[in-house]
């Protein structure tokens, strides 16, 4: 089966059976997918490193897309490789980051990723430590992410991204930030564009199904029929 949560900001209990209360039942067949902000990528000190090795220990696989508040630059460290027709980063043998703009093959759905955001709170923040330029998309992925959706005839069974469409961030009754509007915008056209079954996102720390389509995630694990 394939599950999907929202942002979990490295906190470690958010894979457990508090969240997870099927977890005896699952395999590592089985993908619970994180819509960015995974955050077990950031500080790089013994402390994460251990954590990391513990939820290697699970008996399912986890994915992510990266979010805004991930260290790309460690991130970017991890060998890349081919996984289920994608480009990803091991981080662990059971740990994959799921890379912008590809179409993964999982258990019969076709999933297409986009992560990135802006970080509103850069101010907050130093670069190349707690924030990096490259939590947005560059133009490279975005024609890799068109080309990719071309190869299957624009058309996926569900999307994964870690910010929202402009058109869904309307519906949260909320705003675009003037920094993101090419990716917002991009995803836009996306919703506009694609043919696609579902589609789930994060960063907006709010559980709410927008449409029959699209749904925001934080604390939900929905699971895809």
């Amino acid at each position: 089966m394939i599950y999907i949560t929202g942002d979990t900001h490295g906190e470690r209990e958010r894979f457990s059976t508090e969240y997870i209360p099927f977890e005896k039942d699952l395999t590592r067949d089985d993908v619970v997918i994180v819509c960015g902000d995974f955050g077990f990528i950031f500080t790089c000190d013994k402390e994460e490193r251990r954590v990391l090795d513990k939820l290697s220990k699970k008996p399912y696989t986890i994915c992510f897309v990266d979010g805004n508040h991930e260290n790309f630059h460690a991130l970017f460290e991890y060998p890349e490789e081919q996984w289920c027709g994608g480009r990803v980063h091991r981080i662990r043998k059971n740990i994959l980051h799921l890379m912008r703009g590809q179409v993964f093959e999982i258990q019969d759905k076709s999933i297409f990723t986009f992560g990135g955001a802006y970080s509103v709170d850069r101010c907050l923040r130093t670069l190349n430590e707690s924030y990096w330029l490259e939590e947005l998309p560059d133009n490279p992925q975005y024609k890799e992410a068109t080309e990719f959706l071309e190869k299957h005839n624009n058309k996926v069974d569900i999307i994964l991204t870690h910010t929202a469409p402009v058109t869904m961030i309307h519906y949260l009754k909320a705003y675009p930030d003037a920094h993101d509007v090419e990716l917002t915008g991009f995803l836009d056209w996306i919703y506009r564009e694609i043919d696609f079954g579902k589609w789930y996102f994060g960063h907006w720390h709010t559980d709410l199904q927008l449409n029959e389509k699209v749904r925001a995630l934080y604390y939900d694990v929905v699971r895809v029929e």
